[in-house]
């Protein structure tokens, strides 16, 4: 009897001073009996961030600056040579006014736009304000010929032929503004144009040292203004990166050909 109490002591100290088995599944552990759950692995490990959306990133921070730079020179163009737009009325006298083309009709006529801005010439001729007018325009094709149509158009207005000067190589308005100052020997005008169009041929012709002022010549509602206002937000920058030699222009030459002898 002793002796199997001794044997059933022992018996238990050697089952305390074993360890308890472990058992694994799928839910979890379980060491000497307490259950304990594995840390999950994320599903998604983090990846590298890809070059193609650092590179979208950036372009459209540089989109950005480039439009704001747009609206910037646009909006300083328009507040610095606002004040110098005038009305046929309230024009100071110059000694020429410089008529920027536009478009004309198949027949030869000129368009709303370009009738206007002639009409608005030849109304500051006769008003006394002006001596001569500088046709200047497109004729870089046979059969178009703005500066014939302007011409022709200030004559049935009244304008005496010899106060008239046709300016055949003004394509664009840098080119009739930089013609309009080396070759005619402009010093002073008043340019004549639409008012979406003022700012840009003021800041272009001043900027080449003439010192010009502008007159509106919108007298009608034009179907298409939206859209040369829009052209206009992009043209201004391109009259700047002209002005300062940035972008390089190459007006048609050729001998001078002063309107005025003095």
């Amino acid at each position: 009897m002793v002796c199997s109490v001794h044997a059933n002591t022992a018996r238990h100290a050697a089952m305390r001073r074993a360890p308890r088995p472990v058992f694994r599944s799928g839910a979890g552990r379980c060491y000497n009996g307490a259950m304990k759950r594995q840390t999950p692995l994320p599903a998604n490990p983090p990846r590298s961030r890809r070059p193609w959306r650092t590179g979208l990133t950036w372009l459209s921070l540089i989109a950005l600056v480039c439009l704001g730079l747009v609206i910037l020179v646009r909006w300083w163009t328009n507040h610095r040579y606002g004040p110098l737009i005038y009305t046929v009325e309230t024009a100071p006298p110059r000694r020429v006014a410089i008529v920027f083309g536009a478009a004309i009709w198949a027949d030869g006529r000129p368009s709303p736009v370009l009738a206007d801005r002639v009409q608005t010439a030849a109304d500051l001729y006769h008003a006394g304000l002006v001596e001569k007018l500088l046709m200047t325009g497109d004729n870089r094709f046979v059969n178009y010929n703005e500066p014939k149509a302007m011409g022709d158009y200030a004559q049935s207005l009244g304008v005496p032929a010899d106060d008239i000067v046709l300016d055949y190589a003004g394509r664009r308005t840098y080119d009739s503004c930089y013609r309009a100052r080396y070759i005619f020997g402009v010093r002073d005008a008043i340019l004549v144009t639409q008012s979406y169009h003022l700012d840009r041929a003021l800041f272009t012709a001043r900027s080449l040292g003439i010192d010009a002022v502008g007159v509106g010549s919108d007298l009608r509602e034009y179907t298409q203004i939206r859209q040369w206002w829009w052209r206009e937000m992009l043209a201004t920058p391109v009259a700047w990166l002209e002005v300062h030699g940035i972008l390089r222009t190459h007006p048609v030459l050729g001998e001078e050909l002063p309107i005025f002898d003095d």
